[in-house]
């Protein structure tokens, strides 16, 4: 059984939402990011960078910084970039991307089903960023970046969705990357009644992105229970801002690797050593992406490899150690390249799959990296299985869309 709430969020006016909303912070070059900070007073960046063009600055992801954090939050409500909307909904956004259509649910989802398994992982935490992100989020109290997580196909608020999308939006806008964002304010008691009493019926929801800003919220939400003593349950803090994608809409990408060195080897030693754990055919191609699963492509020294994994060098009945990742770092990371901890070791890259092969050719062949791994996607179903065995994926198996724009619905934590 699922929970979610609607909520009072905190929004653009339809006239400047093309102007604050923007994508990830992490995704701006430098460069990218000074533009954008010194041509729009209006993004949603300067409430994540506050302190741009000042001479003194605070140290990142102390609470000090937060509090700046908090101040321009509270700058851009008074002046009216952001305003609050008066009656407790759901949202609806839609995307438009490289020929895919996103349509997902904001909402609020519980804490608790966090703390029961009804929302499930699939991705290790860090405890100290969990308290970071938990100590940011106590400090602004806002959320602006929801948590990425499916849920099973249904019929029933596919209608109601659906019946939303013949109206008019209240947002109706495209992004310089060429993405068509839309948005849509759910507020009919009984379309939210509708959508939440499909939601009970869920036994799982999965988080596709933001591990850390569930478990952080689901940290902040404990700690402020303990806190008040009139605590009913009800609270904002019980929840957290989430955006809900059906399962066949989920777009789940790989993530490739190149590595800087082989460790010590020639290109021929090396090659022997991968004859143990795969069958591998040289390619007369420019670009290669694996066909299969348990296929993964290699680029060396100007020519692409297709590694075939060999029957009895994995477990074949394993969620994980099936996933082309894992068998990619068992069998040649390990103990060929010697890198044991991808999260630490910095002769290893990750590359999200809008880098095509191209990118991981142009890296080996400009010297830069000396070897590169293309890898197959994970499924969904690979990923609610590893999730429903309460296993984890290595670091950066999945790249996974939508990616939502920042600043598009803020939700207040302590009301």
């Amino acid at each position: 059984m699922a929970k979610i709430i609607p909520f009072k969020a905190f929004r653009p006016p339809r006239n400047m939402v093309h102007l604050v909303a923007s994508r990830s912070f992490v995704s701006y070059s430098r460069s990218g990011l000074t533009h954008k900070l010194s041509t729009n007073p209006y993004s949603f960046i300067h409430i994540i960078n506050p302190e741009f063009g000042d001479q003194k600055k605070t140290k990142s992801n102390t609470v000090s910084r937060f509090k700046k954090v908090r101040d321009k939050i509270n700058q851009f409500i008074a002046e009216g970039t952001f305003v609050q909307d008066k009656e407790e909904s759901l949202y609806v956004y839609r995307q438009k991307f490289r020929g895919n259509v996103f349509t997902g649910i904001i909402a609020g989802a519980s804490i608790d089903d966090y703390e029961n398994g009804v929302i499930k992982k699939h991705e290790h935490t860090i405890l100290k960023r969990e308290v970071i992100f938990k100590n940011y989020l106590e400090t602004t109290d806002m959320n602006a970046e929801p948590v990425l997580m499916t849920y099973p196909d249904n019929d029933r608020i596919k209608e109601v969705l659906e019946r939303q999308l013949e109206s008019a939006p209240e947002y109706d806008y495209m992004s310089a990357n060429s993405a068509c964002h839309q948005f849509w304010k759910i507020s009919d008691p009984e379309d939210i009644k509708v959508i939440q009493e499909q939601f009970v019926d869920f036994n799982a929801l999965y988080i596709a992105d933001g591990h850390h800003r569930c478990a952080s919220s689901n940290l902040l939400g404990h700690e402020m229970r303990r806190n008040n003593p009139n605590h009913t349950g009800n609270e904002k803090y019980n929840f957290l801002m989430s955006f809900f994608v059906p399962e066949s809409e989920l777009n789940i990408l790989e993530f490739n690797r190149v590595v800087e060195d082989l460790n010590g080897l020639s290109d021929t030693e090396f090659l022997s050593k991968l004859d143990e754990f795969f069958d591998v055919t040289k390619l007369a191609v420019k670009a290669f992406k694996p066909k299969s699963y348990n296929q993964i492509g290699m680029y060396l020294s100007n020519t692409w490899y297709a590694l075939d994994a060999k029957i009895g060098t994995f477990d074949q009945n394993h969620p994980v150690e099936k996933l082309d990742v894992s068998i990619l770092s068992k069998n040649i990371l390990e103990p060929i390249l010697g890198i044991g901890d991808l999260r630490k070791d910095r002769r290893v890259q990750f590359l999200g799959a809008r880098n095509d092969t191209q990118v991981l050719t142009k890296l080996v062949d400009s010297g830069k990296m000396k070897v590169a791994f293309a890898l197959h996607p994970v499924t969904i179903d690979q990923l609610k299985n590893v999730a429903d065995m309460h296993s984890h994926m290595p670091p950066k198996s999945t790249y996974i869309e939508p990616k939502i724009r920042s600043g598009l619905a803020l939700y207040k934590i302590s009301e």
